[in-house]
């Protein structure tokens, strides 16, 4: 049997982690590092990029927002044509490290040799390991402009968006400045994602990359309130705003305004800052406490990955959700992106560290409230309310089931968890208005987010929105569609003649879903 038929007798392997008990104790990427894989990465990665079959229509192809050539750097690492698949990597994602560490990998779902339920390729290792490669052998440098159009662009924000949106304008030739209101650039790349789940050197030299291709970044300033964004906009052929979707969901039950209750970001954000070296220890920390994360996302695992390496003493995720089925149910089949029972490195941490101890109102014996095989996840929960002390600081939190359909409390089905810190990771309703909204003539859609036409343009002339502020909370991978496409339109916009910068998506365009 030939090369062409290795996905029928290669096994699928993703990248190795490392074990649990080493990367708890430490802030680390969870991954080994490739020079500690057996017998190297680069083998393995071969290996797996040969498991790709060659199909006539590569729907995984279809199904990344960014339009990635992924079948073609399948080949080409298969071969072990390293040099030429870091081309074709970059040739439509600027920042393959970040989608390789973040995004959940909707091609995977796409490929069609996952179509009658085999292992799909292990797409996402070999982009990781490939960007790598690119970084460790000089591949990843700088691309300066041709030519300089004398036109500027101001970018309000610094996340994914912002950054891929600035970088395609500054390689067309335009003066790009960035506006970021923290005091480091990133976004919620550099405050949001802990550096266990994305190693912020991936950050920094990405934005070394930046700046000796021309972009200016300017921390520190929150347009829309110290800087007036109608003065930018006049000083500025076009502004790209790129500000994210920061504006968390709340949870409206009693006792939501004791003590110990705090959003995720904000728990988040503390963390990430210690890593960055700005104090010893966070203001608040999960350390020796029994912590209740409510929300069954990204975020809330991010949240669980944060408390168990802050040594919680236990910790609990809820989810309001149903457990999701092990395959993939019939009313989603694929290609789409199935709602399925994932594992998170956090949730298998979680599995291995954590034992939960729940009391029952009227019991005085503790109970277990572990999901099977000891998952930290509670499904079909719904919070009640939350008990305090007489200080007035969270001790307990009474939930529900929740009813499949309304997700309302299922009556006589109500028990406590003992609860020292409870984080909200609720998701975000849109992005936050800063004065953006009337200094640049913005409006806000039914969705929450920022309106924009087809071509991202949105409030007054020269004006675009990219990423989350337009889309609503959305992936890694579709903010970099997102900024890509908006330089695309604003440098259509500036030059006043057709683009050859890529628009991978439109502004409407939505994942593969039913």
């Amino acid at each position: 049997m030939d090369d062409r038929w290795r996905f029928l007798t290669t096994p699928r392997h993703d990248w190795p982690l490392r074990p649990v008990p080493d990367r708890v104790d430490d802030w680390r990427d969870v991954h080994v590092p490739d020079a500690e894989v057996p017998g190297g990465l680069l083998p393995l990665i071969s290996a797996q990029a040969g498991r790709c079959m060659d199909c006539g229509i590569p729907f995984c192809h279809h199904a990344c927002p960014l339009g990635n050539l992924i079948p073609d750097w399948n080949v080409l690492s298969a071969g072990e044509d390293w040099d030429a698949a870091a081309d074709r990597l970059h040739a439509t994602n600027n920042f393959p490290e970040f989608t390789g560490s973040l995004c959940p990998a909707p091609c995977e779902s796409a490929c069609v040799l996952a179509i009658d339920g085999r292992d799909a390729v292990a797409i996402k290792a070999i982009e990781a390991a490939i960007a790598d490669y690119a970084w460790e052998h000089g591949l990843a440098r700088p691309v300066r402009p041709e030519e300089h159009t004398g036109a500027r662009v101001a970018v309000i924000g610094s996340g994914p968006a912002g950054l891929a949106a600035a970088q395609q304008l500054t390689r067309a030739g335009h003066e790009v400045v960035v506006y970021e209101r923290d005091d480091r650039i990133g976004g919620l790349l550099r405050y949001g994602i802990p550096a266990f789940k994305m190693d912020k050197r991936y950050l920094a030299r990405r934005i070394a990359q930046l700046e000796a291709e021309g972009t200016v970044f300017r921390p520190g300033v929150a347009v829309g309130t110290e800087l007036d964004a109608s003065t930018l906009l006049e000083r500025h052929g076009a502004v790209v705003v790129a500000s994210g979707a920061t504006r968390p969901r709340e949870l409206p039950v009693p006792g939501r305004d004791l003590a110990g209750v705090h959003q995720a970001m904000e728990y988040l954000v503390q963390a990430n800052r210690v890593q960055e070296g700005d104090y010893p220890r966070p203001p608040i920390t999960a350390e020796g406490r029994r912590v209740v994360i409510i929300g069954g996302g990204d975020t809330g695992a991010d949240c669980l990955g944060t408390a168990l390496r802050q040594h919680a003493a236990s910790v609990v995720q809820l989810d309001i959700k149903p457990q999701p089925d092990e395959e993939r149910p019939d009313d989603q089949p694929w290609p789409t992106y199935p709602r399925i029972h994932r594992l998170t490195p956090a949730h298998v941490e979680g599995r291995d560290l954590v034992r939960l101890r729940v009391v029952a109102p009227g019991d005085p014996d503790d109970q277990h409230l572990t999901g099977e095989h000891g998952d930290v996840r509670v499904f079909a929960a719904a919070t009640v309310r939350l008990d305090g002390d007489a200080q007035g600081r969270v001790r307990a939190l009474h939930l529900s089931d929740a009813d499949p359909g309304s997700r309302r409390p299922v009556p006589e089905t109500e028990r406590v968890i003992p609860a020292e810190l409870v984080l909200l990771a609720l998701g975000f309703t849109g992005p936050e208005d800063g004065g953006l909204v009337d200094q640049l003539g913005l409006r806000l859609g039914p969705t929450g987010a920022f309106a924009r036409d087809e071509g991202f343009a949105g409030g007054r002339p020269g004006v675009f929105v990219a990423g989350d502020a337009g889309r609503g909370q959305s992936l890694v991978v579709w903010a970099i569609a997102e900024g890509r496409a908006a330089a695309a339109a604003a440098d259509r916009y500036l030059r006043g003649r057709p683009t050859e910068l890529p628009a991978p998506i439109a502004a409407s365009d939505r994942p593969m879903v039913l």
